[in-house]
């Protein structure tokens, strides 16, 4: 049975919850309880609107079947057809010239491109997928694709290439030190990442260690601040991580 918290009149599933609390918000500067109270108001503000929403949605479907059921087969009448759309509000009279404007909303929504998927929140495949829809792997990419050059003995066919990879490795290298560059030193020298005060630390193949050159450009890692397996940079509003396996590193 899916254990449940009560969070001010909401049921909370117990792994969201503690996701919410221990994962999501730490970092954002968003107490818990806040987080909880103003939630608990957004849904108890909006629920009644998206349940008249979906109870509209409802009642067009029904007048939509029942006109198909009683004119079988391809519309023949277009006008009368957008005349009866019109009549039961499913087509509205074109407004007047307006302009939209907007506050508050995520940079994912209003200014970055990218895949914008719509799926049933009860089907966690599908939600995942959504969720990821914007991320890929960069390596998969320049690999798998004629990106890299196939001559010198770095084919694309058979099992894996060393002499490929390398390639692809050092073409990903090259991308970090244009996107994020670091000071006085390349990503290819880089030996291990690691987060001390809150900024991105590199350690070299020499021996020493620097940092960004734009240390804004450092948006969060995942794991431990001292060995994190993935750093996440950005660069033109848009958001690139590097993954790290020490056993491959």
């Amino acid at each position: 049975m899916t254990s449940r918290i009560q969070h001010k009149g909401l049921q909370v599933d117990a792994d969201l919850a503690r996701f919410i609390e221990t994962e999501a918000l730490p970092g954002t500067g968003i107490d818990a309880a806040d987080f909880w109270n103003n939630f608990s108001d957004l849904a108890n503000e909006l629920a009644p609107k998206n349940r008249a929403l979906l109870t509209e949605r409802d009642r067009l479907q029904a007048e939509l079947d029942a006109w198909h059921r009683a004119n079988p087969g391809p519309v023949r009448d277009a006008a009368g057809y957008r005349s009866f759309l019109e009549s039961i509000g499913y087509l509205q009279p074109a407004p007047a010239p307006f302009k939209v404007s907007t506050a508050n909303v995520d940079s994912e929504i209003s200014s970055q491109a990218g895949p914008q998927l719509v799926v049933p929140v009860m089907n966690a495949r599908y939600a995942l997928n959504a969720a990821n829809a914007r991320w890929g792997s960069l390596y998969d990419a320049l690999y798998g694709t004629n990106a890299i050059s196939e001559d010198g003995g770095a084919e694309r066919a058979g099992g894996y290439n060393a002499v490929r990879g390398a390639r692809v490795i050092a073409f990903a290298r090259n991308f970090l030190d244009q996107a994020a560059p670091l000071a006085n030193a390349s990503h290819a020298a880089a030996t291990a990442y690691r987060i001390e005060g809150g900024k991105l630390v590199v350690a070299l193949d020499n021996g020493n260690t620097t940092g960004l050159v734009r240390p804004e450009q450092f948006a969060g890692f995942q794991g431990e601040a001292s060995a994190p397996t993935a750093v996440l940079l950005k660069n033109n509003g848009l958001h690139f991580e590097i993954q790290i396996d020490r056993e491959h590193f």
